[in-house]
């Protein structure tokens, strides 16, 4: 199957485009997208991966599913349109990066600032029918983004996985702690910030390790 996506990426991904799940997949998203109201829009379903290619990648940022109201979602994680409204845990992120850096809450929660610094902004799950949080999980998203998460952590070293929540923390267990760095907290979500996210210091932890290893650190 030809997928429209970054070419280093397609090129590692071509064997999951190949597989059946993802050809059911595929027909189960045309089909959503054609009688429903289906974000983020289809042609930014592969954004994360557009806008950091396979060989830029420094951070992974693990998200659940895509934002499911009006003009949020645009392909990556946490991330909103330009003049849209912060969602809470986006409000939370940019607290935490005020406190752990000092750096001032922006005027956009547009993140594709990030990912054109090499920090892959994923949901295990690409799509999302509107108002119906985690209405495309289990249709096969996830054995995808398993697939993702693999090739980078196998293929790369001294990448910085950063998983928020017991959801992204399941999905990669698997990391070789001994090649990349997985930092751990819980949710940025109001019902889990204040758990210790808050004060989790990911954002300096990140820029430390990646300067240890002679690697450019975030703006964040």
């Amino acid at each position: 199957m030809n997928v429209r996506i970054e070419p280093s990426w397609q090129q590692r991904l071509q064997p999951e485009f190949d597989k059946p799940y993802f050809e059911k997949l595929t027909d189960f998203v045309r089909h959503e997208y054609a009688t429903k109201t289906v974000y983020p829009p289809g042609s930014q379903i592969f954004a994360a991966f557009d806008a950091c290619p396979f060989d830029r990648v420094k951070v992974v940022i693990l998200g659940q599913d895509p934002y499911h109201e009006p003009n949020q979602a645009h392909g990556l994680c946490f991330s909103v349109n330009d003049h849209i409204p912060f969602p809470p845990s986006l409000q939370n992120i940019f607290k935490e990066i005020e406190s752990d850096l000092g750096i001032p809450v922006p005027a956009s929660g547009n993140l594709t600032r990030w990912a054109r610094q090499g920090v892959l902004l994923l949901n295990a799950t690409l799509t999302v029918e509107a108002h119906r949080a985690a209405s495309h999980q289990g249709k096969g998203w996830e054995t995808f983004t398993d697939a993702v998460i693999h090739k980078l952590a196998e293929e790369r070293e001294h990448l910085v996985f950063i998983l928020w929540g017991a959801y992204a923390q399941r999905k990669g267990e698997f990391i070789d702690r001994n090649r990349h760095l997985v930092l751990q907290s819980p949710h940025p979500s109001p019902l889990s910030a204040h758990r210790g996210f808050f004060g989790n210091h990911h954002f300096s932890q990140t820029n430390a390790y990646l300067v240890a290893h002679g690697i450019e650190p975030i703006q964040w």
